[in-house]
């Protein structure tokens, strides 16, 4: 086993290969990464690790010498159900793929590994622990406790109902649309469906519509057959059938590219669909859940998106209500981050002052709690200390719009409307400190068109993620 340097940051995993070389390179390209990195040299070794350290991440080839990943995976399942497990093979085989998904591996990789790649995937995995992390600590004290242990902060009626609602769908197996504001936790209320249903010991797969490439979407809905365009060295298992017998999200339908929308219509009915390249049909047992930020119902009276898809989407339709509809949760949200953020840093938990918190609740917080969220971080960030009082909301809070004077050359009358909007969406990037998604969803705009417009304008892509 080998030690992590001091300098490390909280997060942990456990790398487990019988080659020594490719062991190695995966311990050196974590740590280069800031995790704490043990090695395993085969199952045994990963079993008895296992049985002594929880980790926040397994790392582990599917065949070696004494067995395979999937029992390194059952240890893992037993010891901490929470860990989460990518499966690496040298072979690329698609029901070895699918396999590794319906067993509860988070995702699967194929030698020779793209470090790119790997860390990517750990990235993937450390947003979802930490948006599933996000739960009521005194859910006991309440009589809707049970709904309160979903990984979603509050207890205000709003949110109950909500919850409720959300619980009586996931007895049955009817497809789910929900259709809330961004950052309101629509992901986590998909989460709370699956895990409350009979599906949930089977995979939940996420796919934002949104984020996709256009180009690209229907090979990751669908997956290919090797051969069915350039590029297409091997075959690929999609979304729809890494999800087979459990629940796929299609965050973001809204963004569903028109052309699309009837291959999606026959799965719904059907439950079938074939691979780009392929003439077999497959067939798949899943329950769908399908988000978005947009009236789904205006899109359809504008031609945007299809009435029979949107009507059988909208078997059971959902919604999550806005934070300025639900204030009175924000005292223990913001207590939350606090916890979060200072554990997560290795610093000591500050006191939220009375003021600050009169502050937090006077705001109307348009992003919702993904904007209370990295409103609290930028706080602890700068203000470390033991109090956190009003005077630091009033230093940090700029809301969108009032952070700067308009700039000059936005009020000069004959200045062309591209040059403004470019202004405006380099000014906004920079609000967010490049965050693409942040930066649309203030605009009012897919992740798509965010994009576009980035290199439209000539923006220089990659300070933009």
């Amino acid at each position: 086993m080998s030690n992590p340097p001091s300098n490390c940051n909280n997060s942990s995993v456990l790398v487990v290969d019988d080659e020594p070389g490719m062991r190695t390179a995966l311990q050196a390209n974590f740590l280069r990464h800031g995790w704490h990195v043990e090695t395993a040299s085969g199952v045994r070794d990963a079993q008895r690790a296992c049985d002594l350290t929880s980790f926040d991440l397994v790392v582990s080839d599917i065949r070696m010498r004494d067995g395979d990943g999937f029992e390194v995976m059952c240890s893992v399942r037993r010891n901490s159900p929470t860990t989460a497990v990518i499966l690496l093979t040298a072979f690329g085989s698609v029901p070895e793929a699918v396999e590794s998904m319906r067993n509860g591996a988070f995702d699967y990789l194929t030698k020779p590994v793209s470090f790119e790649q790997l860390q990517a995937a750990a990235a993937r995995v450390m947003k979802r622990m930490s948006e599933s992390s996000i739960t009521a600590k005194t859910a006991h004290e309440t009589a809707d406790s049970g709904l309160l242990n979903t990984g979603i902060v509050g207890r205000s009626p709003l949110l109950l109902q909500a919850l409720r609602r959300a619980r009586a769908a996931a007895s049955t197996d009817a497809d789910v649309l929900i259709e809330a504001e961004s950052g309101t936790g629509k992901e986590l209320l998909a989460r709370f469906i699956h895990e409350n249903s009979d599906r949930s010991r089977k995979p939940f797969v996420a796919v934002n519509c949104a984020a996709v490439p256009e180009h690209l979407l229907e090979s990751e809905l669908f997956g290919h057959a090797k051969g069915a365009f350039t590029g297409a060295s091997a075959a690929k298992a999609g979304k729809f059938e890494l999800a087979d017998g459990g629940t796929l999200l299609l965050d973001e339908i809204g963004e569903m590219p028109m052309n699309l929308q009837p291959k999606l219509l026959r799965i719904l009915q059907e439950r079938e669909f074939e691979r780009l390249g392929e003439t077999r049909s497959l067939h798949v047992n899943i329950r769908v859940i399908a988000t978005t930020n947009a009236c789904l119902g205006s899109m359809v009276e504008q031609g945007r998106f299809r009435n029979d898809l949107y009507y059988r989407l909208n078997v059971i339709p959902l919604s999550i209500p806005a934070l300025r509809d639900r204030f009175e949760d924000i005292p223990e949200l913001a207590r939350y981050f606090a916890e979060r953020f200072a554990t997560e840093t290795g610093s000591a938990i500050p006191e939220l002052d009375p003021g600050f918190m009169e502050k937090l609740q006077a705001n109307n917080w348009p992003g919702n709690i993904r904007e209370l969220s990295n409103f609290m971080r930028r706080v602890l960030t700068l203000h470390q200390g033991v109090r956190i009082d009003a005077e630091c909301f009033n230093e940090e809070f700029k809301p969108l719009g009032k952070s700067q004077p308009a700039s000059p050359q936005m009020a000069t009358p004959g200045t062309p409307i591209a040059e403004i909007e470019k202004l405006h969406f380099e000014k906004t990037l920079a609000l967010v400190h490049g965050n693409r998604t942040h930066a649309a969803e203030m605009l009012g705009i897919s992740i798509r068109t965010m994009r576009n417009k980035i290199r439209e304008y000539g923006l220089p892509p990659r300070r933009y993620a």
